[in-house]
């Protein structure tokens, strides 16, 4: 699957795969070298796991490369009363008669327990591009959907609030 990445997702990566592979790589490189030195390989368990680590680390420079490749690079700028991608919005809840919050990214840094819902999660879908006052109707399955009205849209600073997931 092509991942949506915006500019700024594209460079937090880059920046990761950049330190992976300049300080990580160099670190297990170091780990493997010393460990091997320790003598007998078949119950070196130090070397196990130095080798471990280190294709840990080849694996997820691999994964983010490959990911790159492949992604859709997405616009993050919206309409001033506009839900947008990295924009906070307050949903008020019918079913429930509760009001809730979440932060729309895009789908790779997603993570619904901290309130960052994806845009290609059925929420996300609901109010992405809709505006203040939009009742939207949240499609869970065939079978089952829910209604919520958007309250308050907050453009949000993606510089600040960036330390709440890395890749």
């Amino acid at each position: 699957m092509r991942e949506k990445l915006t500019k700024s997702d594209v460079e937090k990566i880059e920046a990761e795969i950049e330190h992976r592979k300049l300080v990580v790589r160099k670190e297990a490189i170091a780990a493997v070298k010393e460990a091997r030195a320790h003598g007998d390989l078949s119950e070196n368990f130090e070397y196990h796991a130095a080798k471990k680590d280190k294709n840990s680390n080849e694996s997820r420079i691999r994964y983010l490369e490959k990911m790159l490749k492949n992604a859709i690079i997405v616009d993050e700028s919206s309409k001033e009363d506009e839900v947008g991608i990295n924009n906070t919005v307050e949903l008020y809840m019918e079913d429930d008669d509760e009001t809730e919050t979440y932060r729309l990214v895009t789908s790779v840094r997603g993570s619904s327990l901290n309130g960052l819902i994806s845009i290609d999660s059925p929420l996300g879908k609901a109010v992405l591009g809709r505006k203040l006052n939009d009742r939207v109707y949240i499609k869970v399955n065939d079978s089952y959907g829910y209604y919520a009205i958007i309250k308050k849209i907050i453009k949000t600073n993606d510089e600040k609030e960036d330390q709440i997931r890395r890749f």
